[in-house]
């Protein structure tokens, strides 16, 4: 299967499925001297862990991460790292019944189109368990940038017509008190009573997410085909659920005069002009559909082109946007640590400085 690598320099590729014995993730072009150990991953990789309240799946899942590789005497060795989480809690007999016909909503078909064959055990390498590895790659990227000052906070803005107003950086406690993770008390309350509607029906909620950078320096990208808002959009797009990305003021910017969107005191760009970051906080956002899996009867096709009603079994998330936060997290900070890297050769004079530098300790 192509398309598992993401990155030039910070290179990574994930492998494995939810139902198989683990899955993981292979991070190259990381720099040597990075302090990492394997507890520094237990904080995010419990913010994507399932069976964390009433609103998401109840697998339980430990979510540790084993270094098995590129680690030495608890640095980077600037050699490939490898990162494995075993599955504790497969429950592969849920999901017998939906081999003879396609789950609406899924990727169920398009696998079988593809390849002629699926693993119907909860979608295979398309299961939003995938993403456990995303995280683990994101706990390194973020190690590299926080030094730098560079720092990126998600949060859940929006479920159904319950909006959160909060103008600038929430306070991570804040979201993280919130079992939406909605940093607005009373917003929560009223997207949990929403939630526990969809959830009483048998259905399920879309959301979006909103993911503010902040320390970026300006530089970073390149203006064709490079261009960081389409690297960053690639990287959330190719989030399983996500069905739409914006930057600054989005689509807002078609209702706008150039007067208007060209106000120097508004970020509307996103921190981002001609494909290269401006040096003010990226601000993006991301629309998650709901939950495709719910147990709501709707119609469907078998694998024999009849059309069918279905109600799917199994355990799943009524809202997939709570545990995608650290999730868009992660995949907006390899894009950032892989440009980094790249732009510490896009000028001679920085080259010069840096190997002068280097010379001169010597």
């Amino acid at each position: 299967m192509a398309g598992s690598q993401f990155g030039e320099i910070f290179r990574i590729s994930t492998w494995g499925e939810s139902h198989g014995a683990g899955l993981g993730v292979v991070i190259d072009g990381c720099p040597a001297g990075i302090v990492l150990g394997e507890d520094d991953f237990s904080e995010d990789m419990a913010r994507r862990r399932p069976g964390q309240s009433g609103y998401a799946t109840p697998r339980s899942e430990e979510d540790r991460v084993e270094i098995l590789s590129g680690i030495f005497e608890g640095k980077t060795t600037g050699t490939p790292i490898s990162l494995v989480i075993r599955n504790t809690s497969q429950r592969s007999s849920d999901y017998s019944d939906i081999a003879g016909y396609y789950r609406p909503g899924h990727a169920d078909r398009t696998y079988d189109d593809k390849y002629g064959f699926r693993d119907y055990r909860g979608g295979g390498r398309s299961s939003g368990r995938e993403t456990a590895a995303r995280v683990a790659a994101g706990v390194v990227a973020k190690k590299l940038l926080q030094p730098m000052g560079i720092n990126t906070t998600a949060y859940v803005k929006k479920i159904g017509s319950c909006e959160c107003g909060l103008s600038g950086i929430p306070d991570k406690k804040l979201i993280e008190s919130s079992p939406l993770r909605i940093p607005d008390p009373e917003v929560s309350r009223a997207a949990e009573a929403y939630l526990k509607e969809k959830m009483s029906e048998g259905d399920s909620a879309g959301a979006i997410v909103e993911c503010i950078t902040t320390g970026v320096p300006a530089g970073l990208g390149d203006p064709v085909f490079s261009k960081l808002d389409a690297l960053l959009g690639q990287a959330v797009f190719s989030i399983g659920a996500v069905k739409g990305v914006e930057f600054g003021a989005g689509f807002e910017v078609a209702e706008m005069s150039g007067f208007t969107n060209n106000d120097i005191h508004r970020n509307n760009a996103g921190g981002i002009l001609g494909g290269i970051s401006t040096g003010d906080d990226i601000v993006l956002r991301a629309a998650f559909k709901p939950t495709p899996s719910i147990s709501k009867e709707q119609s469907a096709y078998d694998r024999q082109g009849n059309e069918i009603t279905v109600s799917v079994r199994g355990r799943h998330d009524p809202l997939v946007a709570a545990r995608a936060v650290v999730v868009v997290e992660s995949m907006v900070n390899i894009v950032l640590a892989d440009r980094i890297l790249i732009n510490m050769g896009s000028r001679a004079d920085n080259i010069t400085e840096l190997y002068n530098k280097l010379n001169k300790n010597r």
